[in-house]
């Protein structure tokens, strides 16, 4: 099962029993799968780092904060989106969990739509970038399959190059070019030429 496909589930770190009661609720009653944890260790020792979905974190969490978990959560290779919530926010504070990448900011009590709305945000960013990590990853998998040959003439259509000119650079006959081409762009997917030169140029992006 690829990330994409997995089902995308709502992480809850809050101290706070009634906060975890009232939002798996929240989030049950119109449908979404639930997790809750009392504590940012509790939630790293569950195995959920890697899943699909998104993480709300309160601020105020025993041990470390969730700002500062927010931060180590980034530095760990954690990509689902961050929701920050609190009852004695200011805005310091918000800007801070903005800036490090947080969908939202929500102080407490929060209206259960604003939550909601922004649970929508974070699934919708989280699935967003899964399916890039995933193209990524196909692109990486189907360039490894091509030969050093095939990978040079890919460049040198990237860089808008007719076969006559990588024959003469590459000193091969333009046929031997072409098959080349052609062989890369079968190995690649590439449905045509511009297909092609779309996927090289996400290559040197990737690689």
């Amino acid at each position: 099962m690829t990330g994409t496909d997995e089902a995308q589930t709502i992480h809850v770190v809050d101290d706070d029993p009634s906060i975890r009661v009232a939002l798996d609720g929240l989030f049950r009653s119109v449908g979404y799968t639930v997790r809750t944890f009392a504590s940012a260790t509790e939630f790293m020792a569950s195995g959920c780092a890697q899943a699909a979905g998104c993480v709300i974190l309160d601020v105020r969490l025993p041990g470390v904060s969730g700002l500062d978990f927010q931060v180590q959560l980034a530095e760990a290779g954690v990509q689902m989106p961050v929701i920050l919530m609190t009852g004695h926010g200011d805005i310091p504070m918000s800007v801070r969990g903005m800036k490090a990448g947080a969908v939202d900011f929500l102080p407490k009590p929060f209206r259960e739509q604003d939550m909601l709305d922004a649970v929508t945000t974070a699934l919708a960013r989280d699935a967003r970038q899964r399916a890039e990590r995933q193209g990524s990853q196909e692109l990486r998998e189907r360039y490894a399959l091509l030969s050093p040959r095939e990978r040079e003439v890919m460049g040198f259509v990237a860089q808008g190059r007719m076969n006559k000119q990588i024959a003469w650079d590459l000193e091969l006959s333009e046929i031997t070019v072409k098959i080349h081409r052609g062989n890369a762009m079968r190995k690649m997917g590439a449905r045509n030429l511009a297909d092609f030169v779309k996927m090289a140029e996400a290559v040197k992006d990737i690689l």
